[in-house]
């Protein structure tokens, strides 16, 4: 019997034709050869689409691709795996971003390498659930042993421990909870105050330019709405010590906990690195919980050339990594480390259907005990694959190459007259905008990089990010993809100028009349 390229077996006695024709789809011992050939038909589709893609964006609008998605009704299936991939194919595949291409230029989202997407395919066609053992048994194991692996990279000891995330933003929340219990339970034992009393008063200090989800955390977390307090940086966008010591006194004096000092292994924007070193000294003074973001920077781990950058992270109470930017991991993989695996009890909670107290003392080990996720994937298979396949010091050539080329790309906007270039960054981003001649049309120049920006990627030539230096709109290139050459920055550049260059030509004459008016 054939269901619209589904060849089925009769169905058993006593099951209707609709529901043998929905047991079809389900993956099983009966099913695998319609697996195979779906997952190839898919992979196929993808595969031609990236050999055929010559821009990294087709420079679509949402309000042209809204009305494709709007108008597919969900109650018609289209019964064949063909037909539903040519619809994937118009309404997904061909207007995507491909990170992949050299030229895309923007985010923190890298290309990916072909042992993770193998690790994808098997860990979502098995579907292991991360949160218990009775529902994942190896896979618990494997992550367990990554993150071991990963705390070692790191140096934060044999009492140390983690657990898988979804990014960077859960790693940094998490981290924030189990500082925020440690505090409140410190600060209750030394006076009578109320947990509300204590909440109301624990600060968080962290770079002026570190992540957002830091005080996205906060927020979360109870605190009051000036919990967070930026902390000065120098000429290149890294934590000054000194303002973090008289951050710290102030607080002191003023009796106002610091739950945590956050700082940075690799700023969004300016890749920069906090002086983790001398930060750990003073939260070690100061009894302090240091969390470190290295979620852009945790790639420096498997660097055989650039470890020292991350110098002092071994200190940290607690750490974010990000394998999913800097490893060539597909979204997700992320995770949280901890100095002390005792701290994780912050996140536990006993439910006798799913994870009952007994089963400490019979040391069998579930993962949703360390976790404020229950369901979850097994996104450490990629990381696993990638290492026994690749080896951390291929990725970390990949790494150490795109550093080396934001350094270039550096060198390049600093010898170009046309544009103004930010801090050189420890990483791989490169800050900089459009700088139009001395002139009327000096005063559009916030404006002309923001048209240069969305002019270039309504083109699809290339993908770049933005971002306010000083209150002014500046541009950026993002380096992940060891691919990108210096010829593509340069086109690039071009790009942006003629875009830029064409914008100020075309205001600048109406920007003297008004004045001159």
């Amino acid at each position: 019997m054939t269901f619209h390229g589904y060849t089925a077996d009769l169905p058993s006695a006593g099951v209707r034709p609709e529901a043998a024709r929905a047991r079809s789809h389900l993956f099983n011992d009966r099913n695998v050869a319609r697996y195979r050939n779906a997952l190839s038909a898919g992979a196929e589709r993808v595969a031609a689409r990236v050999l055929r893609t010559e821009r990294p964006f087709s420079g679509i609008s949402p309000s042209r691709l809204a009305p494709e998605v709007s108008g597919i009704d969900l109650e018609l299936p289209l019964h064949d795996p063909s037909a539903a991939l040519d619809e994937l194919d118009d309404v997904y595949l061909r207007d995507a971003v491909y990170f992949h291409h050299p030229r895309y230029l923007a985010h923190l989202n890298c290309p990916v390498v072909i042992p993770a997407l193998l690790g994808e395919a098997v860990l979502s066609a098995v579907n292991s659930s991360l949160d218990t053992w009775d529902q994942s048994a190896g896979a618990t194991l494997i992550e367990r042993r990554l993150i071991d692996w990963t705390a070692g990279r790191i140096g934060l000891g044999p009492g140390a421990d983690g657990v898988f995330t979804s990014g960077g933003t859960q790693s940094n929340f998490q981290a924030l909870l189990l500082s925020r219990e440690e505090a409140c339970a410190a600060a209750m034992a030394r006076s009578p105050l109320s947990r509300h009393d204590v909440l109301s008063r624990l600060r968080v200090l962290t770079s002026e330019a570190g992540h957002f989800s830091v005080r996205k955390s906060a927020k979360l977390l109870g605190l009051a709405p000036d919990a967070v307090i930026s902390v000065e940086t120098d000429p290149d966008r890294r934590m000054r010590p000194a303002a973090l010591a008289r951050e710290l006194e102030r607080c002191r004096r003023e009796d106002l906990p610091v739950m945590a000092v956050v700082a940075t292994a690799g700023t969004t924007d300016f890749g920069s690195i906090d002086p983790l070193p001398e930060i750990a000294d003073l939260c070690e003074r100061a009894g302090v919980w240091l969390h470190v973001d290295a979620a852009y920077g945790c790639g420096l781990l498997v660097s055989r050339t650039r470890r020292d950058l991350l110098d002092g992270i071994e200190r940290a109470d607690s750490v974010t990594v990000d394998f999913h930017k800097s490893f060539f991991q597909p979204v997700s993989s992320s995770a949280l480390l901890v100095r002390d695996a005792a701290v994780l009890r912050h996140a536990t909670y006993h439910a006798d259907y799913l994870n009952p107290a007994r089963m400490v003392e019979q040391r069998i080990p579930n993962q949703v005990d360390k976790s404020i996720q229950t369901t979850r994937r097994f996104d450490a298979l990629k990381l696993w694959l990638t290492l026994r396949i690749m080896g951390p010091d291929a990725v970390g050539e990949l790494f150490d190459e795109v550093v080396d080329r934001a350094a270039d790309a550096w060198a390049l906007l600093a010898a170009d007259p046309r544009f103004e270039v930010v801090t050189r960054s420890q990483l791989s981003t490169v800050v900089f905008r459009y700088l139009p001649p001395e002139g009327p049309g000096r005063t559009l120049a916030d404006d002309a990089n923001l048209y240069a920006r969305d002019a270039l990627s309504a083109s699809g030539e290339a993908v770049v990010a933005g971002t306010k230096v000083d209150g002014h709109h500046y541009l950026k290139f993002t380096l992940l993809n060891p691919e990108t050459s210096l010829d593509d920055i340069a086109h690039v550049l071009d790009l942006i100028a003629n875009h830029a260059g064409r914008y100020i030509e075309d205001r600048a004459p109406l920007q003297t009349c008004h004045r001159a008016g």
